[in-house]
């Protein structure tokens, strides 16, 4: 949902508790997924039990699976797009739980993985797969290295879990895994699954390496971190404010274009009028316009309706 250096290391148990009220997660109950602005209700895909008890498994739309942790306070959303020929795993989570097998539950197709960005709860699983397509930058390059142990120990504090890990998980040895991008693409990749093509948007701001994936003819797109209903955080590169309104005016241009907004964290199939408000949110914020609040890691907060924006180191 944001970056280690910026958001992990201040994650102690209170927000973890506070996110965990907020979401309405409980300890080894199934929470239904929140649909926002959509009349589609999911459908609930059991898992073995071994699965079941760390992940929870929705199909949102036809041949749409979303793949979620809800023990874990970043809540993160992973999504699986099958087509006829290939499936596409957008995102493999936090690494906590064997996320290749619950995709080998869900399909026995070729998987290709493609990473919102490269924030640790998105790259977890990574490692387990090889197919992967990243962008060729700097930092896809860089976190495609992993993170060591102590590095990764921040992520996995006792508090950031709202639900028993899974057995085979150690908090000792957990670390964020290298892999390696197999395929490096650009914007305007098109990616065939066979009777289903993604398009890739490059949109930075929330990450250097930030992409959103467009489906024209089931009119949907998978946004990542770039929008979800919560706290967005704008990345601390130099630049990345105007990056990150330059993505948002990109994005809004979908608007009539799509049907369904699919983020990684918070509710799912949003309303594509999302797009258009987190325009005019940007360019609010850029202009000056927007009155701003200092919360108490040192970063300028900006509140509009169900999501806010958070600009600073």
């Amino acid at each position: 949902m944001c970056s280690l250096s910026r958001v992990y290391l201040r994650a102690g148990a209170l927000f973890a508790a506070l996110i965990w009220v907020i979401a309405g997660a409980a300890f080894g109950q199934r929470s239904q997924p929140k649909v926002a602005g959509q009349q589609t209700t999911p459908t609930a895909i059991e898992l073995s039990a071994n699965l079941g008890a760390w992940f929870e498994v929705y199909q949102i739309l036809p041949g749409v699976f979303t793949i979620r942790e809800p023990g874990h306070w970043e809540r993160v959303i992973s999504y699986l797009v099958v087509g006829s020929q290939r499936a596409l795993l957008f995102d493999t989570g936090t690494g906590i739980g064997d996320i290749r097998a619950v995709v080998s539950e869900l399909t026995d197709l070729e998987i290709v993985v493609v990473n919102s960005h490269s924030h640790p709860d998105h790259i977890g699983g990574n490692y387990q797969f090889e197919t992967i397509y990243g962008l060729d930058n700097a930092t896809a390059a860089r976190n495609a290295k992993g993170r060591s142990v102590a590095d990764s120990q921040r992520f996995v504090l006792e508090q950031a879990f709202s639900r028993q890990p899974p057995a085979t998980f150690s908090r000792d040895t957990y670390r964020i895994r290298p892999y390696e991008i197999t395929h490096p693409i650009q914007d305007g990749a098109r990616l065939d699954l066979g009777e289903r093509t993604l398009e890739v948007w490059v949109t930075p701001g929330h990450a250097p390496d930030a992409l959103c994936l467009v489906d024209s003819e089931h009119r949907f797109v998978l946004t990542g971190d770039t929008f979800y209903l919560g706290r967005l955080f704008v990345a601390s590169e130099a630049g990345s404010l105007e990056q990150y309104a330059s993505s948002a005016a990109r994005l809004a241009t979908l608007a009539d274009a799509v049907d369904r907004v699919l983020p990684a964290h918070s509710a799912t199939l949003l309303k594509p009028i999302f797009l258009e408000r987190l325009n005019e949110a940007f360019r609010q914020v850029v202009s000056g316009k927007a009155r701003a609040q200092e919360v108490k890691d040192g970063r300028q907060e900006y509140r509009f309706d169900r999501f806010s924006i958070s600009v600073g180191r």
